[in-house]
């Protein structure tokens, strides 16, 4: 008998790539399971409590998921991330997955790993994930808790951390950089890098909730760090800032002045990648939420919101003079946090400029442009 061989090569090297990078192909999807937590951290924008019987209810089927696999599968999607809340809680969650590798499709999960047991390294071993991306709010027990509001979450996670790594699980780390673990960051990277050389992120941006809750935005605002706080930890991070002086050029763009367009959506959005709510509707990009811009997939199908409705939100345009004049025309546009999805969540209107973020894009311009002279 003859011997076959197949290469091996990186995910990021396939030739389909190049094929189709001038294509709108939906080539990856988000499956929020659900949008309830075991923990309450103080910065998150989509954790209901566990128990919620409301948000459970509204939950997707693993019938109604199946329908959507299917249709995303035969658009093309051959990557799919499941997410929450924590999809851990999700009643599906053992279908879901395994129905997913059965289709093929390669899927990752964001997780806070403080439900991870023996039946779900079981099934990763069975059928290994693309990636268990892992949230590290602290590395002491003082600082985790403090964000989740959780008592026994801290132990809960290095349990769940060690069942990953000492099966030889895939892992994923990602920080978010919060005013109750600023103090601790350093410390945060150093044990995510120990522990994985793959990949390791941090983000500083807190966008606000999706349900709007005024008590719980004004935490998430609590937590956010001040602009000059945000430049100094990005400047210490050699990882970040070396990728921050590479991309100066493409950054801070001076031709932005000259732009004469007033669409809002000048980003991917309905490129490549679409999300799915834990209730079901269809978004173009997972922050977006505005009514008008997301579409019920338990009415029309995945097919036409993809092919037909996302090109309506694309070439949705603004008037409004202060977004023309101040973030249209932007040459910081590409530094700063602002986007009509996180404009919506902050004002309510997809095209109004926020004061904060702006001070970011200024701040971390101010340092490029510093770096680059020295």
């Amino acid at each position: 008998m003859r011997n076959l061989f197949v290469e091996s090569i990186k995910l990021a090297r396939l030739p389909l790539w190049q094929k189709i990078k001038n294509e709108r192909n939906p080539i990856s999807f988000d499956l929020e399971l659900t949008a309830r937590c075991n923990n309450n951290c103080r910065h998150c924008y989509i954790n209901l409590p566990a128990d919620d019987r409301v948000a459970k209810k509204n939950e997707l089927s693993f019938t109604e998921a199946k329908r959507i696999i299917n249709q995303a599968v035969d658009l093309g999607a051959v990557w799919c991330l499941l997410t929450g809340g924590e999809p851990l809680l999700s009643d599906n969650f053992f279908d879901i997955y395994t129905y997913l590798k059965k289709k093929g499709v390669l899927v990752s999960v964001f997780t806070n790993a403080t439900l991870i047991s023996n039946k779900h390294i079981r099934l990763f071993k069975r059928y290994p994930p693309r990636d268990i991306e892992v949230t590290a709010y602290g590395v002491t027990r003082k600082t985790y808790e403090k964000i989740t509001r959780k008592p026994g979450s801290f132990d809960a996670f290095m349990v769940g951390l060690n069942l990953l790594f000492d099966n030889d699980i895939k892992v994923r780390f990602k920080a978010m950089a919060l005013r109750s673990n600023i103090h601790e960051l350093t410390q945060i990277a150093q044990f995510c890098r120990e522990r994985t050389k793959d990949y390791f992120r941090f983000d500083p941006f807190l966008h606000l909730r999706f349900d709007a809750n005024v008590k719980r935005n004004q935490e998430i605002k609590s937590e956010r760090l001040l602009p000059e706080e945000i430049v100094k930890i990005e400047g210490s991070d050699s990882e970040r800032s070396e990728a921050l002086k590479k991309n100066c050029g493409r950054l801070i763009m001076p031709g932005a002045k000259d732009i004469n367009c007033n669409h809002l959506f000048h980003c991917g959005i309905g490129k490549d990648n679409f999300t799915v709510s834990y209730d079901g509707y269809f978004c173009p990009c997972s922050s977006l939420r505005h009514p008008e811009c997301i579409f019920d997939l338990k009415k029309i199908s995945l097919s036409r919101a993809w092919r037909n409705l996302v090109l309506r939100v694309k070439d949705r345009r603004s008037n409004r003079r202060e977004f023309l004049i101040k973030c249209r025309t932007c040459e910081l546009i590409n530094l700063c946090l602002w986007c009509p999805a996180h404009s919506h969540l902050e004002t309510g209107t997809l095209d109004t400029p926020v004061e904060y973020f702006c001070k970011v894009a200024h701040a971390r311009a101010y340092k490029l442009k510093n770096s680059a002279q020295q």
